[in-house]
C-alpha cells in the first residue's frame, strides 16, 4: 500500500477531512507532518485543535517527532508540501520521489510579490533543484497555474487542487423548497476587512430597494470594518433591509445557509480559496461570487451551478441578484447543480481518490486520466 506524507504549518479544518480520507484511503499509512504548533490568535477565534489524530506527527514538540518527520521526508513514496516546509521540500527532493508543492497563488499583489524574500528562496530551489526532479503543483486557486506559468514553473505540471469541506447527505430539493418566506433572504459572513468588500452588500441592498425588491441581507462576522459598514448602511437608508448578525459558530452558519436563498461572496484577489463558497454550495445557498476569488473558476459555471460577477463593480452585482430573485425556478435549479457539484465532483472523499488516481497516473508515465475536479489538468487563466 502506498504510502503519503503532507508537511503542513499546523493542521486544520480546511485540511482535515482531506486528511481523514487519506487516512483511510491508504490503510493508515498516511501522515501529516505539523511544523509549527497552531497560534494562540487562531485558537482564540474558534479554530478548533485536531493533533490528537493519529496520523498528526507535530514536528515541532520534541526531537522523536521531528526525526519521524525527517525520516519520513525520504522513505515514503509521496510528499506533498503546505505552508512552511521548504527546508522538507528541499531535502526530499534530493530522494528523487514523488512530490507535490500545495499552494494558492504566488503572484496576489500582482509581480510585485517577485521580491518577496520568501518567494524568491522558493523560485531559487525550483530553478536549481527542483524542475528536473517528479516535483509537481497542485494548486488551491484557479489562479495559481497562471502566475506559475509567468515565473517560468511547473509548466504542464499544475493540477486542479483546493479546500475541501463536509458535504452533508441532504435532500436538496426538500432544503431548497421549504423557503416559504416570500422575502428573499440574502446571506454574506465574513471579516469586516477591506479586502472582503463588506460595503458591497450594503450598496446592493440600496440599489434592491430602489427598484422595489422584497428582501433582506444578514451580515454575520465581526471585524474592523464593522462601524463603518453600519454607518454606511444608515446614510444610505437601508438599515431596515440589512442586519448585522455578528459571529455565530460554523455548525450555525451552515444551518442558516439552508435557511437563505442567495450568498454573496464580495472578496477580491486577495482571497486565495474561500471555503465559504464551498460550504454555501453544500448547503443550497445559490452563490453569487466575484470572478477574482480563487476557488470561483474552478467551483463554477456561471447561471448552472452559482452565479459569477466582475470583482468591484456593483451593477455587474445587482444583475446577478435580481436575475436570481426574478427567477425562482432558476434560483432552484442553480441550488440544486451547486449543491451535486460539491457532493459529486469537490468532496474530500472524491479529492483523496482522485488524489491516488493522479499518483498511479505519473508512476505510470501518463498524465493525469482525471477530466474534471481535484487533480484535473489546471491551466493558466
Amino acid at each position: 500500500m502506498i504510502s503519503i506524507v503532507f508537511y503542513t504549518n499546523f493542521i486544520n479544518h480546511h485540511q482535515l477531512l482531506l486528511a481523514d480520507e487519506l487516512y483511510l484511503l491508504t490503510n493508515h499509512n498516511f501522515f501529516l507532518v505539523e511544523i509549527q504548533p497552531m497560534f494562540e490568535w487562531l485558537k482564540k477565534n474558534g479554530y478548533s485543535d485536531f493533533s490528537s489524530r493519529p496520523y498528526v506527527i507535530q514536528a515541532w514538540k520534541d526531537n522523536i517527532q521531528r526525526q519521524k518527520a525527517w525520516k519520513l521526508c525520504v522513505s515514503a513514496d509521496v510528499a506533498l508540501f503546505g505552508a512552511d516546509s521548504l527546508n522538507y521540500q528541499v531535502e526530499r527532493a534530493k530522494s528523487g520521489k514523488l512530490s507535490f508543492e500545495v499552494s494558492e497563488r504566488w503572484l496576489k499583489r500582482g509581480l510585485i510579490n517577485v521580491f518577496s524574500p520568501r518567494l524568491l528562496k522558493n523560485m531559487w530551489f525550483y530553478h536549481t533543484l527542483f524542475y528536473k526532479k517528479p516535483v509537481y503543483k497542485l494548486c488551491s486557486s484557479a489562479y495559481a497555474a497562471g502566475d506559475q506559468y509567468k515565473l517560468h514553473s511547473y509548466r504542464d505540471k499544475c493540477y486542479k487542487w483546493g479546500y475541501f469541506t463536509k458535504v452533508e447527505d441532504l435532500d436538496i430539493a426538500a432544503v431548497v423548497e421549504n423557503r416559504t418566506c416570500s422575502s428573499i433572504k440574502i446571506m454574506w459572513c465574513s471579516r469586516f476587512i477591506k479586502w472582503k468588500h463588506p460595503e458591497m452588500p450594503i450598496k446592493l441592498a440600496a440599489k434592491l430597494k430602489d427598484k422595489g425588491y422584497d428582501f433582506v441581507i444578514d451580515m454575520y462576522g465581526c471585524g474592523s470594518l464593522l462601524q463603518n459598514a453600519k454607518l454606511l448602511a444608515n446614510r444610505l437608508k437601508v438599515k431596515d433591509y440589512v442586519n448585522f448578525c455578528g459571529n455565530l459558530p460554523n455548525e450555525q452558519i451552515l444551518q442558516q445557509m439552508r435557511l437563505h436563498d442567495i450568498f454573496l461572496f464580495t472578496s477580491d484577489k486577495n482571497e486565495g480559496w474561500g471555503a465559504v463558497a464551498n460550504e454555501a454550495m453544500s448547503n443550497g445557498c445559490v452563490l453569487v461570487a466575484s470572478n477574482e476569488i480563487g476557488s470561483i473558476p474552478f467551483l463554477v459555471e456561471d447561471d448552472v451551478n452559482g452565479c459569477i460577477y466582475k470583482s468591484g463593480n456593483l451593477v455587474s452585482l445587482t444583475e446577478k441578484v435580481e436575475y436570481l430573485i426574478s427567477s425562482p425556478e432558476d434560483r432552484k435549479r442553480v441550488a440544486m447543480n451547486a449543491y451535486n457539484t460539491l457532493k459529486n465532483i469537490w468532496s474530500p472523499k472524491n479529492a483523496a481518490e482522485n488524489l491516488l488516481t493522479l499518483i498511479d497516473d505519473l508512476n505510470q508515465g501518463r498524465d493525469s486520466s482525471i477530466l474534471e475536479g481535484p487533480c484535473s489538468i489546471a491551466l493558466p487563466i
